[in-house]
């Protein structure tokens, strides 16, 4: 009985008639904003509607694909990299890591030369260096007999310090400046020093030329690094980088060997990467133990959990607030980890999907440095009488080091999506305007004839089906009328 009546109030109202149904075509061929279609339609000549034909379908399948192109192109995430060069009053002064090559004083390792290979085990977390076998007895028995022993404090007291004898002469854009301006931080080089440390004078520079000018005594006699283990310089090494950023020295530090003078002028060079999948960084990244995200920062960050997490302690070289591990447990696991670590890649760096994708905004400062031999005949001799040292003395201890901007601007290197949503559309829109005359009313109209002739094909479907059952059976008593006309008529 519901079927019944379905079908009865289709047909009523629902279901016009052929010819209502031929107008209707008509109209639409006639009124469309889709080019064409009027003159294949209302044409007489049967080869002039070919003609028509042919020129509409060829025009629809140029504008299929140029659109198909226009979206293989979108979802290739295609990128363009813009360089734009600013120019300013004034520019923040980036902050310089200094370390001397001579990890520790004389008079604190000379009856322990096992320090040295104590401390390559600790620096191994950041920068490789190989165990010769020649030291492993000697390092097994100062471990079990030193289990105390805490590294740390030993290079904090015995290194390399920076004071009123080692930093000779300082000065910032005319002003002196003294050790105290400099903070302490462990390296692979042992006791280093960052002047302009977390931005917190927030130093700036007005003229080009005029910076950081550092006069050095790397004190020679007291040189202690064994040849033997690969330390054969003598000098000063630094890394120019960002206030908020801890200094990296593993292929990225600048080395100025005594007797020398070494101009280094930087300039700024900030970049902007997409995120994915545009480009390879993740916004939403943050560190725990930095103030900003940085490729090195996540790479430290994510030893230390890995290391935390296998020894129950934590490297004083990495960042965190774990137990500090003490020598034997650096040898027994934290050197066995981080070659762990290594091999099967447990912290990468790059890509969107690895354990440290890019930065989406970083800051670089590249540099540009020339070499000078250190002071002539009379400014040897002046030094000399100031510091009561010999020429030799001078020519063999004294490092001078300039840092400067090359000039008053930074360089912004941007990524941008080479083609956006909005761009897109106006390619799309522009191929269909360009080849079939057709606009988004076009399309609505296509999409309202569509829809209008599948709700009459599913219509005239549903009335060509077969009858539903009766599911509910008249009683046995009853009589059949199994003459009974229908009450729809079958089209």
């Amino acid at each position: 009985g519901i079927l019944e009546k379905i079908r009865l109030c289709l047909i009523k109202k629902l279901l016009p008639d052929l010819d209502d149904r031929r107008k209707y075509h008509e109209e639409f061929s006639s009124s469309t904003s889709f080019h064409g279609v009027h003159n294949m339609v209302h044409t007489q000549s049967k080869a002039r509607r070919a003609l028509w034909l042919l020129v509409v379908a060829g025009c629809l399948a140029a504008a299929a694909w140029q659109i198909c192109s226009r979206f293989i192109y979108y979802f290739s995430w295609p990128t363009t990299t813009t360089m734009v060069v600013q120019y300013v009053e004034k520019v923040k002064f980036p902050a310089v890591t200094f370390c001397n090559l001579n990890r520790f004083q004389a008079d604190a390792v000379s009856n322990l030369k096992v320090i040295f290979s104590i401390w390559n085990i600790v620096s191994a977390i950041l920068q490789k260096f190989a165990m010769e076998e020649k030291y492993s007895r000697e390092l097994n028995d100062f471990l079990l007999g030193n289990q105390n022993f805490s590294i740390k404090d030993f290079t904090r007291k015995n290194g390399f310090y920076l004071n009123s004898s080692t930093l000779l002469e300082c000065d910032f854009f005319g002003k002196p400046c003294y050790p105290q301006d400099f903070e302490h931080v462990f390296t692979e080089y042992g006791n280093c020093f960052t002047f302009n440390h977390n931005d917190l004078s927030a130093r700036r520079v007005s003229l080009s030329g005029r910076g950081l000018h550092l006069l050095f005594d790397v004190q020679q006699d007291k040189f202690t690094d064994e040849p033997t283990l690969g330390h054969t310089d003598a000098g000063i090494t630094f890394a120019v980088h960002s206030p908020q950023e801890l200094p990296r020295f593993d292929g990225l530090g600048l080395l100025t060997p005594v007797g020398m003078h070494a101009q280094v002028a930087i300039r700024q060079l900030k970049s902007i990467i997409q995120e994915y999948p545009w480009g390879e960084c993740k916004p939403d990244l943050k560190l725990q133990y930095h103030r900003i995200y940085s490729t090195n920062g996540c790479l430290l960050e994510c030893k230390a959990r890995y290391i935390q997490d296998w020894c129950g302690c934590l490297p004083f070289i990495l960042p965190g607030n774990g137990t500090e591990c003490d020598l034997l447990k650096f040898y027994k696991c934290v050197y066995p980890a981080v070659y762990t670590i290594e091999i099967k890649g447990l912290c990468t760096v790059g890509t969107h999907n690895s354990t440290c994708p890019a930065p989406c905004e970083e800051t670089d400062y590249p540099t540009t440095v020339t070499y000078s031999n250190f002071g002539g005949e009379r400014a040897i001799k002046y030094f000399s009488t100031k510091l009561k040292k010999s020429s030799e003395y001078i020519r063999q201890n004294l490092v001078r080091i300039e840092i400067k901007y090359h000039d008053l601007s930074y360089k912004i290197t941007q990524q941008q999506k080479a083609l956006t949503i909005s761009e897109l559309l106006a390619d799309v829109g522009g191929q269909l305007g360009l080849f079939c005359g057709a606009s988004m009313i076009t399309i609505i109209e296509l999409l309202e004839y569509i829809f209008t002739n599948f709700c009459w094909m599913c219509i005239f479907l549903l009335l060509k089906a077969p009858e539903m059952p009766q599911w509910n059976n008249p009683p046995q008593n009853q009589p059949t009328h199994k003459g009974k006309k229908r009450g729809i008529q079958e089209c």
